[in-house]
């Protein structure tokens, strides 16, 4: 006696084999009854291996994912449950609506949805008949390719904020702490920033790093005060 056998169908993924067993036992893909459909699906994978045939990793990963949500769902608080259900739900009928436009792009390559338009007869002859200059032609290629952006200088107002703006370095502002120091005493450390424009600011910032770094000047407990550290 020959032996029983049966041919199953290739899907392209574990969400193809869902709407198939959806379509194949008249599920409602909007209320999906998780248990139902866990069962179709592992004797589906069941015939699979039956058949001598590799079970790819995703559609094991598809049925762990179902069994999750069957076990959640019997929990008090079914909540996540539902969210997990939707979210497979939503993936159902997006991929629905996919293979729906694959089909109808599909039929347009067939029979006599191939659709040409008939030649339209133009009134007049469009032919371009005026003659210009080939310097006019070269200028308008290098406005076109943006190329005469390159061969032009750029503004003076490119320069103007780079050129007035005052650049102070740490070092002078090391000094300046230092000196107002040994002429005062201490200094609230606020004072330090007033009326300093913001390149000032940073400097004396860093300045007061390395001066603390270096242990050349403390903060009173409460850093409102620079000391010179003794």
């Amino acid at each position: 006696m020959d032996k029983l056998q049966f041919k199953l169908e290739i899907f392209e993924g574990p969400l193809d084999l869902l709407l198939h067993l959806i379509a194949k036992h008249k599920l409602n893909i909007y209320d999906i009854e998780i248990s139902s459909l866990l069962d179709q699906y592992l004797d589906y994978i069941g015939d699979m291996r039956a058949a001598d045939l590799e079970v790819a990793s995703e559609f094991l990963e598809m049925a762990a994912h179902l069994v999750y949500i069957k076990t959640v769902s019997l929990l008090p608080q079914p909540e996540e449950a539902e969210e997990l259900k939707k979210e497979l739900t939503g993936q159902l009928i997006e991929l629905t609506r996919l293979k729906e436009a694959a089909r109808r792009l599909a039929a347009l390559r067939e029979g006599y949805a191939v659709y040409v338009r008939r030649p339209v007869v133009l009134e007049e002859d469009p032919t371009y008949r005026h003659i210009h200059p080939s310097r006019d032609i070269y200028e308008a290629y290098l406005r076109a390719t943006g190329k005469t952006r390159k061969r032009l200088p750029p503004p003076p107002s490119a320069f103007s904020e780079i050129v007035t703006r005052r650049m102070i370095s740490v070092t002078s502002r090391i000094v300046y702490v230092l000196k107002r120091l040994y002429k005062e005493g201490r200094i609230e450390y606020q004072d330090l920033f007033n009326g300093s424009g913001r390149s000032e600011m940073v400097a004396t910032f860093l300045a007061m790093l390395e001066l603390l770094k270096a242990k050349r000047i403390r903060l009173s407990e409460d850093n409102r005060y620079v000391f010179f550290n003794r």
